[in-house]
């Protein structure tokens, strides 16, 4: 569809993890402890379902939980005047919320996609879409939200 791009954050780590302080803590020194998202490797692949297609932004960089902070995702959506982002991901109470703050602090449109995010918890994954999610963006679905742009 003119006028729409779909944008990829993927996180990805160098073999050893250099890009993180010597002793993380919380979320990721679990990514460390499991030896998640090393470049390269099987764990930090784009499945098949969501390859970026031509024409797509991938954002390369990511080291963290919030694609903004270690990227130049803002810079990108702002130099083709994109003002809306509608976000989906994983984990519900990390990453995307994560980042829907984020995009609410630089001024964006900022839609999330509640039946396109999950987290590790039934629990942490209603609490983020009943209770954080309203402070920082618009929750529909992904169908309420396709509808929106057919209108």
């Amino acid at each position: 569809m003119p006028g729409r791009r779909s944008c990829t954050a993927p996180i990805a780590f160098t073999e050893g993890y250099g890009e993180l302080t010597n002793r993380p803590y919380g979320i990721l020194k679990g990514v460390v402890d499991g030896q998640a998202f090393v470049k390269g490797s099987w764990g930090a692949q784009i499945i098949d379902e969501l390859t970026p297609a031509a024409g797509d932004i991938v954002i390369e960089g990511k080291r963290g939980l919030d694609a903004f902070a270690s990227t130049n995702l803002d810079f990108i959506l702002r130099s083709k005047g994109i003002s809306t982002v509608a976000l989906g991901g994983f984990l519900t109470n990390c990453c995307v919320e994560s980042t829907i703050r984020s995009a609410y602090e630089n001024g964006y449109r900022v839609i999330t996609l509640s039946d396109c995010v999950a987290a590790t918890s039934v629990e942490e994954h209603e609490n983020a879409l009943k209770y954080d999610y309203p402070m920082f963006s618009l929750p529909m679905t992904g169908g309420e939200f396709v509808s929106e742009l057919d209108t």
